[in-house]
């Protein structure tokens, strides 16, 4: 069963529940505080571009990255009715390639969680490093293993609305540290009858402490690391956790 294909229809409506507003307004207020107002600013993961749109607003120069292409699809119509000149890209995180470098990158909604091998991980962060201006950040979060195991772990979420319904069954092996998402949905079609499709996502808890490591291993600088989109210090109770890391390696010389 393949990630995000039927779901990437219905995705944003099934979204509707997170603030983008908020969150962009947050990744704004951290982009200008380390010097990014303007400028070529790339997102990893950018699905259907609710986020990519709203920095595009912004003033800045966007780059959406995601292998998901029915996701990208839907990103492009978004684009059309805006638009903005967004260029989004095809690709895996771990494998993406830009023709230059970016001032900023940015990643949200736990896309960094999606890759479960700990090398993937660091690869992205490798990449990043190579692909930032001397000096950008890279800014994301993740989902913390907390929530994995005490709020998602073997629960049933099921959400009925007029456009479809989904069942989200979550099995979380403390083990392996892999989430697995079973996701059923059941769209309507022109007939007036429901078509059901099943689709299956993995994702993988990181602690705190691995992801700094990692970071510092690919030659990044840790900035910073808080509790979701705040400014508080993270806590062990902490659902997302969003980092602050900085390119490290080149100048302007």
């Amino acid at each position: 069963m393949e990630a995000y294909s039927d779901f990437a229809h219905v995705y944003d409506m099934f979204m509707d529940n997170v603030d983008y507003e908020e969150w962009g307004a947050y990744l704004k207020e951290r982009l200008e505080e380390y010097g990014v107002s303007d400028g070529l600013v790339l997102e990893l993961g950018c699905g259907t571009g609710t986020m990519t749109e709203i920095l595009a607003g912004y003033g800045y120069d966007m780059i959406g990255v995601d292998n998901a292409e029915e996701m990208l699809a839907e990103a492009m119509e978004k684009r059309v009715e805006s638009g903005y000149d967004i260029l989004y890209l095809l690709q895996d995180m771990q494998d993406f390639e830009l023709y230059g470098t970016v001032r900023a990158i940015v990643s949200v909604c736990d896309c960094l969680n999606y890759l479960t091998e700990e090398e993937d991980v660091k690869q992205v962060f490798r990449l990043a490093n190579n692909y930032l201006d001397p000096q950008g950040v890279f800014i994301f979060d993740i989902n913390t293993e907390y929530k994995y195991r005490e709020l998602l772990g073997d629960r049933v979420i099921a959400e009925n609305r007029e456009d479809g319904s989904f069942i989200w069954e979550n099995s979380y092996d403390p083990e392996e540290k892999i989430n697995v998402y079973g996701l059923t949905l059941f769209l309507p079609r022109e007939d007036g009858l429901y078509e059901k499709s099943e689709e299956e996502h993995y994702q993988r808890a990181y602690t705190k402490e691995e992801i700094c490591r990692y970071i510092e291993e690919a030659g990044m600088k840790l900035l910073a690391v808080y509790d979701a989109y705040t400014l508080d210090e993270p806590r062990e109770d902490s659902e997302r956790l969003t980092f602050v890391a900085q390119e490290c390696g080149k100048s302007w010389e």
